[in-house]
């Protein structure tokens, strides 16, 4: 595997509305637990298209493992131009933080918003760019996750196309274990 495509749900799908709420910490956790093995089993590059929560999320552990592990590259394909122009300044800083620090930055359309067409290509391009896809997801609560996830099984039903879910249960295990380790 050499391409690993990382999504989930966004922060706001999470009542999650700061990058600090305690969350993200177990959210970063049980990603980082994921994303280390395949690192280590030659994984070159993790793409994301720059949504608020999971993805952005997904970058910083991704920042983190490059310390120790250089030949992990990020790729943020984005689904059109600008799409952090309607963001609160701290999610567009946060947001142009994560492009800077970024290995490959492209935009899939090269204009601006125009439909959800848009994001159902986009949905379909990160598939097929990767390999395999790492995905906090559970079939159980809707979002806007269920759609690359959806994608993703079609795409594992013609060929090998390894889906890693992170459940809610996964990220509650991280968030415990945590808490273990205090006492």
């Amino acid at each position: 595997m050499k391409v690993l495509y990382i999504t989930g749900y966004k922060a706001f799908e999470l009542g999650i509305f700061k990058n600090d709420h305690e969350a993200v910490k177990y959210i970063k956790k049980a990603i980082k637990q994921r994303l280390l093995p395949l690192v280590e089993e030659g994984l070159e590059w993790v793409i994301i298209s720059g949504q608020l929560g999971t993805e952005l999320w997904s970058a910083e552990v991704v920042f983190e493992i490059q310390e120790e592990y250089t030949q992990l590259k990020l790729g943020v394909l984005t689904p059109f131009l600008k799409q952090e122009e309607s963001w609160n300044e701290t999610n567009q800083d946060y947001y142009r933080s994560i492009l800077a620090r970024a290995d490959f930055i492209e935009s899939i359309f090269k204009k601006p918003y125009e439909g959800p067409q848009q994001l159902k290509t986009k949905n379909r391009y990160m598939v097929h760019k990767s390999d395999a896809m790492l995905i906090i997801f559970d079939p159980e609560k809707e979002g806007s996750a269920q759609y690359p996830y959806y994608e993703a099984m079609k795409k594992a039903e013609t060929q090998l196309y390894p889906i890693l879910q992170i459940s809610f249960d996964d990220l509650q295990l991280a968030a415990e274990e945590d808490s273990w380790s205090e006492d």
